[in-house]
């Protein structure tokens, strides 16, 4: 074999990946379409440590995101990426909107999450004397965290611990043969090279159901849905009077937690995602300005001081969704595919939020994987 690992793709699960399993193992290689790291969902998102408040009982995204949480913060301080441990206030502005509150904090206890504080009106103002709530849960352990600056580790201690990465190195073919893999892939003058490897780990984002089918898994249950979620920012000075993140109640069926406020390393305040489905996997990352007045109205529920013109478009991502519109919450797909006839292809699919929160504990999770395969 030409290679003992290979990953396919280096967002932030990716290159987490990379760097756990190159500690381990002589012979890693990262492939990646793009010319650079966390092109797509890595790099387009709200920057949040999430405590896993959120996440169904017993799910990955719960253990993973509560793992990961405690090893990202070490993981941060000992290698000096920007990051702040904020808090979070989770509001509730009517009084319909209070069990759900109380719901949400029964659910994080199950999680594991145990520091939520639940507020008044008059603590919360303590703590954010500019935004309206009749209740709020704090959370003090969430926090947000310089991506890119993270995925530039990631990627250093991989190419330190000898990790090749290939950019510009789509790949367009995944074939068994016997003892692993023939990978080919086409680089940026359309050349395609071929290539054999023992394991493929499948962390390629919003390609990755695609990947899958490459080597024979269709399964309807792994498509990826192609959710777009569009960002705007609240233009200075008003942005200086929100020190946290604030969210609202969450959608029951978490197809998103709303559109929220995030505050990011630059000083920066941002207002979103919302969730749209896209009708086709189209890489659709074009801002409507006429959302303006949804973003407006969903945000001045509990933040008085917002007027229209105080916002204007930030940005788009798209999340790698495997949950349909209007179906109930999906957990991550993370899979060595013995079961299915594929020794040593390990897939990753739905790897939306509370991903990037999770990457190391992610990474520890596949490292495992391969250790029952072996």
């Amino acid at each position: 074999m030409d290679a003992e690992i290979t990953i396919i793709g280096a967002g932030v699960v990716g290159l987490a990946i990379a760097e756990k399993l190159s500690a381990r193992y002589s012979s890693v290689f990262v492939l990646e379409k793009h010319d650079t790291f966390g092109q797509e969902t890595s790099s387009r998102n709200s920057e949040v440590i999430h405590a896993g408040i959120y996440y169904p009982e017993n799910s990955l995204k719960a253990r993973l995101c509560l793992k990961g949480k405690k090893m990202l913060y070490e993981y941060c301080r000992k290698y000096s990426v920007p990051h702040k441990n904020c808090g979070k206030l989770i509001v509730a502005t009517s009084e319909e909107e209070l069990p759900q509150l109380e719901g949400i904090q029964k659910t994080a206890l199950i999680n594991g999450v145990d520091d939520l504080i639940m507020m008044n009106s008059r603590e919360i103002s303590e703590l954010e004397p500019n935004i309206f709530a009749l209740k709020a849960l704090f959370s003090p352990s969430t926090g947000i965290i310089d991506t890119h600056s993270l995925m530039k580790q990631y990627e250093t201690n991989s190419i330190n611990n000898g990790v090749q990465i290939a950019y510009l190195s789509e790949v367009i073919s995944v074939k068994q043969i016997n003892g692993g893999y023939e990978v080919t892939i086409m680089d940026a003058e359309k050349n395609t090279y071929c290539f054999t490897t023992r394991i493929i780990v499948n962390s390629a984002g919003l390609a990755s159901d695609t990947i899958a089918e490459m080597v024979g898994i269709k399964d309807e249950s792994l498509k990826i849905h192609f959710c777009k979620g569009e960002y705007f920012r609240i233009n200075p000075p008003k942005n200086h009077l929100i020190n946290r993140l604030i969210y609202p109640v969450p959608h029951p069926n978490m197809e998103g937690i709303g559109i929220h406020v995030t505050v990011d390393m630059g000083g920066g305040v941002k207002l979103g995602p919302d969730v749209k489905y896209l009708d086709s996997n189209i890489y659709d990352y074009k801002l409507t300005v006429s959302r303006q007045g949804d973003f407006y109205r969903s945000a001045k529920k509990f933040l008085p001081f917002l007027e229209y013109d105080d916002i204007a478009p930030e940005m788009a991502g798209i999340r790698p969704k495997i949950q349909k519109p209007g179906d109930p919450q999906m957990d991550f797909y993370i899979m060595e595919e013995s079961n299915r006839g594929f020794p040593g292809f390990i897939n990753l699919i739905g790897m939306e939020s509370p991903a990037l929160t999770a990457s190391l504990s992610i990474a520890d999770y596949v490292n495992s994987l391969i250790d029952n395969t072996n």
